[in-house]
């Protein structure tokens, strides 16, 4: 074969891969279907309601309830893999504060229908504190909690409107950059449908933040995290570890950093 004829294939078969990741990037980036931790016990009572985000479409939520008049309320933003039951072992733990908790599934997740995207999980967002606040919960008394693409709506939401904080667990500065991360041969600025652009955003937020993430991390790196915290504005606060990857361990030290953050007491 001749080297033109080598070369020619070889740009063919790029072009076709970049069309590949074009059209598929949605599937690649929201998976719905891949579980963890199914194993773990729920270790706290909960209520399963169900927020109208637009006509004809509720999305399956967990609410856990001790007093929406009394506590604040976490609304805890999971990432982009696995149903709610993934996050339980978080629960766990989270459900030991005094405080309530709202977990949202987004649409496309946990048997909820619709089609994930930034601008649908944005909007998603936004009715979730919506209902919170026809339950009478105001936004000073919401804590926003954020894990890993949770994070890049959580950023969005918290810098139009004051909440009683922010909490990113192992955040990413924007979708662009975790994929040049993970796809350096690719020319993701121009094919990245779903850009997250947390970097650009953060410095618009004056919620007291705080910062969890990993040095470990193999998903999203260290560097990112440590880069929106830098960029973050005061009150921030960070947790940073030298052995936790992407999903870190809800141990006494982390949860003490959440404690301390938000002011509160375990029951």
């Amino acid at each position: 074969m001749k080297f033109s004829t080598l070369l020619i294939s070889l740009i063919v078969i790029y072009f076709i891969i970049i069309a590949y990741m074009y059209l598929n990037q949605r599937k690649l980036l929201y998976l719905p279907s891949e579980n963890n931790y199914l194993d773990d016990e729920i270790q706290f009572e909960f209520k399963e309601v169900f927020i109208e985000v637009e006509n004809n479409l509720s999305l399956k939520s967990w609410l856990i309830e001790k007093d929406l008049n009394k506590y604040k309320t976490l609304v805890f933003f999971h990432g982009n893999a696995g149903n709610l039951s993934n996050r339980t072992y978080k629960l766990n733990q989270l459900s030991k504060f005094k405080l309530n908790i709202l977990i949202l599934a987004y649409r496309g997740f946990s048997g909820n229908n619709g089609e994930p995207s930034e601008k649908n999980l944005y909007n998603d967002a936004k009715k979730t504190v919506g209902w919170l606040n026809s339950k009478g919960v105001k936004n000073t008394n919401i804590i926003l909690y954020g894990e890993s693409l949770g994070t890049g709506v959580v950023v969005e939401l918290g810098q139009q409107n004051n909440f009683s904080g922010l909490i990113l667990e192992s955040p990413f500065t924007s979708m662009e950059d975790a994929a040049r991360n993970i796809y350096p041969w690719l020319p993701v600025k121009y094919l990245l449908k779903d850009k997250y652009d947390s970097k650009n955003k953060i410095a618009k937020i004056n919620t007291p933040i705080l910062i969890m993430h990993g040095k470990q991390d193999r998903i999203v790196p260290f560097r990112m995290g440590k880069k929106l915290y830098d960029l973050a504005n005061k009150p921030k606060f960070s947790f940073f570890t030298d052995n936790d990857d992407h999903m870190m361990e809800f141990n006494e030290k982390l949860l003490k950093s959440i404690e301390d953050f938000l002011g509160i007491d375990s029951q």
